[in-house]
């Protein structure tokens, strides 16, 4: 024991996740030791604005054949290597292995669905960040395009579609194939496993405590205001108090809303407006181009009244640099077998966000 007073800057300590059900380590005192590990290479800034080898770009033939429209403003295309399919085989609901131990043990489902790709840009060097606001109301508004198609193709075409994740993997630390700025759509015929673990929570959370998880939530960090990046009218941007990447964000909308299929033309424009200060202040942190994978969860299209009551649309931001440019964060090791761990603390993290310059590109102070 100790008469010393508790420092959580200092003192290692564990916070809980209630979207998730879980915990992570916190140990702000790692974040001293010196660091002889494995380095990123920082990417040279000499990308055209048109790639004639981009599968991606206006105009350009594709892998599998066929070419690209010579597109202006976003472009939404089926993905030609689509991870699920629309037409296969199904099997059994409940898979019968002629074998009581595996049929305790195995369970398998099939799955069928869609993939998308989507061309934020036409223009093969540019990033969200160096995106105008214009362009990203174009973005978000594809979005909700997107979702509103696939809800209803399932309704009235009975194509497999329960729900569309849609996400970005920005640069290749994140494991990005192709620079051409674009994100994705995976649609599934079942609910992925972190959207539904979310979605028990929150069911959880309603019935015992009568109100929204998220919506409290947003109430408490407007109040705290200690781990606010960026906030409008619409949507707030936190380091959320169990982040587990250093400079992990979240934006979430201030009212309930279920998905993007209910936004109206204000919270639009604001969703796009609160990506271009993040992401600028992102690129602003080690002055490079700030790779991270980033997704929306929302409700299940079609939901049905529960899913409708439960969902409150938000987005992660995982990015994985810690230190500088070129120094990244790794899940390994303890965090594999163990729990997550992050050294930095939220607090921290969300100070040296807020205070960076979230409207002017540092490539534009060069």
């Amino acid at each position: 024991m100790t008469n010393q007073e508790f420092d959580f800057t200092d003192h290692s300590h564990r916070r809980y996740n209630p979207l998730t059900d879980s915990w992570i380590l916190v140990s702000p005192h790692r974040a001293k030791r010196p660091w002889l590990g494995q380095k990123e290479t920082v990417a040279k800034n000499t990308i055209p604005e048109y790639d004639e080898k981009c599968f991606l770009c206006p105009g350009n033939a594709r892998v599998t054949g066929g070419a690209n429209p010579k597109y202006e403003s976003t472009y939404i295309f089926q993905n030609d290597f689509a991870a699920v399919k629309t037409e296969q085989p199904t099997l059994p609901a409940h898979m019968d292995f002629k074998d009581p131990l595996k049929n305790k043990l195995f369970k398998v489902e099939s799955v069928r669905g869609n993939c998308f790709v989507i061309c934020f840009s036409p223009k093969h060097n540019v990033t969200i960040p160096q995106m105008k606001h214009d362009e990203l109301v174009n973005v978000v508004g594809a979005w909700q395009q997107l979702y509103n198609n696939l809800s209803k193709e399932a309704r009235d075409d009975g194509k497999p579609f329960k729900y569309v994740q849609i996400f970005e993997n920005k640069g290749t630390a994140m494991g990005c194939s192709n620079l051409h700025p674009h994100g994705q759509a995976w649609c599934l015929e079942s609910i992925p496993s972190e959207v539904s673990q979310e979605l028990k929570s929150f069911q959880k959370y309603k019935t015992e405590n009568h109100c929204d998880l998220l919506g409290d939530y947003v109430k408490l960090e407007l109040q705290e205001r200690t781990r606010i990046v960026v906030e409008n009218d619409s949507f707030v941007c936190v380091v959320p108090y169990w982040a587990v990447w250093p400079f992990e964000t979240m934006i979430v909308s201030k009212k309930k809303i279920a998905s993007v299929a209910q936004f109206n033309d204000k919270e639009k424009d604001d969703l796009a407006s609160i990506l271009k200060t993040l992401t600028v202040k992102y690129d602003n942190l080690f002055e490079c181009s700030f790779p991270y994978s980033m997704g929306l969860h929302q409700a299940p299209l079609n939901a049905t009244g529960e899913e409708l009551e439960n969902s409150w649309f938000h987005m992660h931001f995982y990015p994985p640099l810690l230190r500088s440019a070129t120094v990244r964060k790794f899940l390994v090791g303890f965090e594999l077998l163990g729990e997550p761990q992050r050294d930095l603390t939220a607090e921290q993290a969300a100070d040296r966000l807020r205070a960076l310059d979230g409207e002017v590109h540092y490539t534009e102070k060069l």
